[in-house]
């Protein structure tokens, strides 16, 4: 910004998004969003038993790596309301807007409810309901260590537990996003509103915290229910942290693109925002070292299986990329002051990044497919092995299908209020912000 932001500088009614200028898009995502789902149904559910099994696998990798940009944005809101942030402020309603498609990225889940998908993704779900009767009591004599942990991988508390993440936290960022909608058009705007966010983002941390550790849990770990980590939540959270901030990087560049955040947002602002960027590429990069490094050295076989199976083969090619893709590199060059700066340079990291969360999320679950539907129906696909042939196609369409639903929920969010909160008593305050 190349002067003082004064009062008179801030829009009267708010800046809003032309909706006319992204209805094109938002037409043609949300076309093939219902054309991907309809097709999807069919893979899940009535193409030929490899195709499903290998569909399943596509499916839940596209639908938790959306997820994760969600969570992120709720992560953000009630991190900026909590910690009472004022540079924040210019930039909140993209946190918001980010964290409301949590909901309908939920949505996505409902497939993953049906045992017909779940038959090829969770073993220990199919040992479950081949017991009959009494659950725990078969288990006991077929398989102890699921019979260990029948008090939390049973079917009854799994389904509680997703009811519980899409109701929670969809009512939190619904509620907190309605409680800063709601100021725009106050007459008396005044900081009751904002006492009001801040505790109410203070004990619903503890929702966000329980919903990016436990899907991480349900939907992904329990592909493998005899592996376990204990730094597993937290390298989620610190992947779902960096890259929605490296979505909402991406979003605040394109607004100003278009002549929106004028006088609001400049050069600070991204500076804060690139250097969240870096501070959590390192934190990942940590969580994930720390991970390995207790893995390796307890060497447990539980928990090595892991690791030897992304070690085999090309997995191993990709893990070593993404060691320096996701870490050496943005480490390097998010060094550098002027860049954070730059909206534009900025952006292109910010894309990088989100690439390499893609491969990192790739690497979490795709790697789990042939050896799981080789362990639980080896008569129709095979022995185990390393990957699925063509496979990759499926992985493909589903992240266009669900990637499409986000863009467009994302820039109906957009278009739906102010892109920031003109009567915040703090705008004045995050406009003309130094650091």
């Amino acid at each position: 910004m190349s002067h003082h932001v004064t009062s008179a500088d801030i829009a009267i009614n708010g800046d809003h998004l032309d909706t006319s200028k992204v209805a094109r898009v938002k037409t043609i995502a949300l076309g093939i969003t219902i054309i991907g789902a309809i097709i999807s149904i069919y893979l899940l559910f009535f193409a030929p038993e490899k195709i499903r099994g290998s569909f399943a696998y596509s499916w839940l990798f596209a639908f938790y790596f959306f997820l994760t940009l969600s969570i992120g944005g709720c992560f953000w809101t009630l991190l900026h309301n909590v910690s009472n942030s004022g540079w924040g402020t210019s930039v909140r309603r993209t946190f918001e807007n980010l964290g409301s498609t949590f909901p309908w990225m939920m949505a996505f889940a409902i497939p993953l409810l049906f045992p017909q998908v779940q038959q090829y993704l969770y073993e220990w779900m199919n040992i479950h309901r081949d017991g009959h009767g009494d659950v725990k009591e078969h288990l006991h004599h077929v398989n102890h260590l699921l019979y260990n942990k029948h008090w939390f991988m049973n079917l009854p508390f799994w389904y509680g537990r997703v009811f519980f993440y899409a109701i929670g936290l969809g009512a939190v960022i619904v509620g907190l996003r309605k409680l800063s909608t709601d100021q725009d058009t106050d007459p008396n705007p005044g900081v009751k509103r904002l006492f009001r966010a801040r505790f109410h983002s203070t004990y619903t941390l503890i929702i966000f915290a329980l919903t990016i550790t436990f899907t991480g849990f349900d939907f992904m770990m329990g592909l493998d229910y005899k592996w376990f980590s204990t730094m597993w939540g937290v390298y989620l959270f610190a992947g779902t942290a960096l890259n929605s901030m490296a979505v909402i990087i991406l979003v605040c560049t394109w607004l100003k693109s278009q002549g929106h955040l004028k006088h609001v947002t400049g050069p600070e602002h991204f500076h804060i925002m690139g250097k969240l960027l870096f501070a959590f590429t390192t934190f990942w990069a940590y969580i994930t070292f720390s991970q390995y490094f207790l893995i390796w050295y307890a060497n447990i076989t539980e928990e090595t299986s892991y690791f030897l199976i992304r070690n085999t083969g090309n997995w191993n090619v990709a893990n070593i990329a993404l060691l320096f893709g996701h870490f050496v590199i943005p480490f390097i060059v998010l060094l550098q002051a002027w860049l954070k700066k730059n909206p534009k340079y900025l952006s292109i990291v910010a894309a990088y990044t989100l690439c390499m969360h893609v491969l990192d999320h790739y690497l979490i679950s795709i790697p789990e497919r042939g050896i799981s539907l080789g362990n639980i129906k080896p008569e129709v696909f095979g022995p185990i092995q390393v990957s699925i042939p063509h496979a990759f196609w499926g992985d493909i369409f589903a992240f266009i299908t669900i990637g499409a639903g986000f863009l467009f929920f994302l820039l109906r969010a957009l278009g739906q209020h102010s892109l920031y909160p003109n009567r915040d008593p703090r705008i004045l305050e995050s406009a003309n912000v130094s650091n």
